[in-house]
């Protein structure tokens, strides 16, 4: 029988209960060094790629110390986008549920696009723990119709992403209005500089634990397709046709990219999904909701509608257009080959643009795999490195012939015979 290593933590039995009914044997490493230091009451800045069980690092400990008696806010959660909190909620409500006690504790999602008036009313009884966007809290706070100087754990979730949105002057406001010696629980993939003059603000010594995650599963091959300037619908099309993915994200750098590829890739035939911010939230929740329930085989996103969102199942990454930068590299591929599976990573690669990106991932220890695909067939070719050697290898080759018969030694009058 496997002993559920949970049991370090001396969590309540209802928070065991839990445990077990989520099917949870081993924490993951950010929960392993996460739940030891929220239950001490420290402070901490955790960084975690997607994926790494980070929700459960914070949810499991909160609920732990949640006073049922005490009806006030205890806990305010936010993240940088609406499909995040959503996802936190549905975590939170699930155990609730799972503990039996849909009446003891109480849990609200406050984000844009819901019915202001009916989410006033409900939180006429402050919640115990409230989850919600920076900026849709912080309009609630001011109107006074909450208050957050209550609540004793302060948690920002995707920290790097608030930062990338422009939302850390909201967290910023929000803190003010808590109480000063408020536990603040920081989860970050990456550390900007602008994180790290947040930090030292309001974070007086924490406990900072980073993951070394960057490195990816041995289970996930990188393939790498050149462009050749052709259409990028073009090629998606041919890799459709020589994979069978359970559900492939396919990633692109903007919002206007996705719209026009998705719109290809449906023309071409593909039950292809959208997921940008540019949606409209009913149109985004009726996507997450589509994806779910696995009507669609391609999902066309951008980085920052796809970051935080726990999409299962994805057995394919297409990389429709390189990242900018090496960590979002790994955030998009590292949505696949999880929990020990197989999962590959396809990018379109341009040889002068992407360069340099691809040679920062090798240094990282990823490597990668270079082929065409036609006909619905992949088709091994040459990496750029080993087209150059080989290129070289051929100048040499022949600047040593042309040497070599500059360097025979020819007779006295031999020009002269030959003429004759």
């Amino acid at each position: 029988m496997k002993t559920r290593s949970f049991d370090r933590f001396s969590f309540q039995p209802v928070i065991s209960h839990i445990i077990k009914e989520l099917g949870f044997y081993q924490p993951t490493a950010i929960q392993l060094q996460a739940i030891p230091a929220i239950m001490d009451g420290k402070s901490v800045i955790g960084q975690s790629h997607t994926g790494s069980g980070k929700t459960h690092a914070y949810l499991l400990p909160l609920f732990n110390q949640m006073h049922t008696k005490q009806q006030e806010i205890q806990f305010v959660i936010t993240a940088p986008t609406r499909e995040l909190a959503m996802q936190i909620h549905d975590k939170a409500k699930q155990m609730i549920q799972l503990a039996g006690k849909t009446h003891q504790w109480s849990v609200k999602l406050v984000i844009g696009g819901m019915d202001r008036q009916k989410m006033m009313h409900k939180l006429k009884n402050p919640p115990h723990m409230i989850i919600g966007t920076p900026g849709r809290l912080l309009d609630l706070v001011k109107e006074g119709v909450i208050s957050i100087f209550s609540a004793t754990a302060f948690v920002i979730d995707e920290a790097d992403l608030m930062a990338d949105l422009g939302l850390i002057n909201e967290i910023d406001q929000l803190l003010v209005r808590s109480h000063p010696d408020i536990q603040i629980l920081a989860f970050s993939a990456t550390i900007p500089q602008q994180l790290e003059h947040f930090y030292k603000k309001y974070l007086s010594e924490p406990i900072h634990f980073k993951l070394d995650d960057n490195v990816l599963p041995e289970t996930m091959e990188h393939k790498l397709i050149p462009r050749r300037h052709r259409p990028i619908s073009t090629i998606v099309t041919q890799i459709s046709k020589a994979i069978n993915p359970y559900l492939a994200l396919v990633f692109t750098n903007g919002k206007k990219q996705a719209d026009e590829l998705a719109a290809k890739l449906t023309q071409n035939g593909l039950k292809t999904g959208l997921l940008h911010g540019g949606l409209k939230p009913r149109e985004r929740k009726r996507t997450l909701k589509d994806i779910q329930n696995l009507r669609f085989q391609y999902v066309v996103a951008t980085d920052l509608a796809a970051r935080g969102i726990d999409i299962e199942g994805v057995s394919h990454v297409i990389n429709a257009q390189m990242p900018m930068k090496e960590d979002f590299y790994i955030h998009r591929v590292g949505r696949t080959a999880r929990a020990g599976m197989k999962g590959t990573a396809i990018s379109l690669y341009d040889e002068t643009e992407d360069k340099r990106l691809i040679e920062k991932l090798e240094q990282k220890g990823l490597t990668f795999q270079f082929y065409d695909v036609k006909n619905g067939e992949w088709k091994v070719i040459r990496s750029p490195k080993r087209r150059k050697y080989m290129a070289q290898n051929r100048h040499q080759e022949a600047r040593k012939r042309v040497r070599k018969r500059k360097a025979i030694k020819i007779k006295p009058g031999y020009k002269k015979k030959m003429n004759r």
